[in-house]
């Protein structure tokens, strides 16, 4: 069985990787199957995440001044298509070696106010060693800091299973110097939900982007 777990994560990263994804990483659900917002008799039958992230473009993010803008917009929406697309596809592969796969959206918020979706692609990302929790509460890769996307796919699949890595940011607080409503604190615990969901709110009653989301943070935290 270890031996069959290692060549279906090798099979699953070459594919993606193929398409562009950046990050590649499996976690076990365990720990955090409770906090999953599907039928447990579903998340019981799916184990394993596949946790994939797709990096952003560096010169559309460098366009960010103050505010979202149209083509931030328009790529941040793209971004979570291609990652849709690429789970899809994932997924089919997978359920054509006669597993089940279930692909989680993107991008699909549950609860804009409390900002939560099915599942947390940014636990999943972190428990399959993608990352850590950064001060703007968001993931942080050792190469990509913020600037990607994450989509997540449940299975059965006998998979590898990654584990978290040991990282921080360190003395960088670009973030927090960043944040134009002070969001962000020196712990990621101390995150003001409610400031950052205020701004995002201003952005989108503005008209400028038609849904909730920023990127200043993102444009902030810089490749390492």
């Amino acid at each position: 069985m270890p031996n069959k777990e290692l060549s279906n994560y090798r099979l699953l990263k070459k594919r993606t990787q193929a398409q562009g994804v950046g990050l590649f990483g499996v976690a076990d659900i365990k720990a955090i199957k409770a906090e999953i917002d599907l039928p447990i008799k579903i998340v019981e039958s799916l184990p394993r995440a596949v946790s994939l992230g797709l990096p952003l473009n560096q010169a559309i993010l460098e366009t960010i001044e103050t505010a979202p803008n149209k083509i931030y917009y328009h790529h941040y929406r793209l971004v979570n298509q291609i990652l849709d697309q690429i789970a899809f596809n994932l997924a089919g592969l997978i359920q054509a070696r006669g597993f089940k796969a279930l692909p989680i959206p993107a991008s699909q918020i549950v609860d804009w106010q409390k900002q939560s979706a099915h599942l947390s692609h940014k636990k999943i990302a972190i428990l399959s060693g993608l990352g850590w929790l950064g001060r703007n509460n968001l993931l942080v890769n050792p190469k990509l800091g913020c600037q990607f996307r994450l989509v997540t796919i449940l299975t059965d699949m006998p998979l590898r299973v990654d584990k978290p890595i040991k990282g921080s940011c360190g003395k960088c607080r670009l973030c927090i110097s960043s944040c134009p409503v002070a969001a962000i604190k020196e712990e990621p615990g101390d995150f003001d939900y409610q400031a950052c969901f205020g701004k995002l709110k201003e952005f989108q009653k503005t008209k400028v982007v038609g849904q909730y989301i920023c990127g200043i943070c993102v444009k902030a935290c810089l490749s390492r």
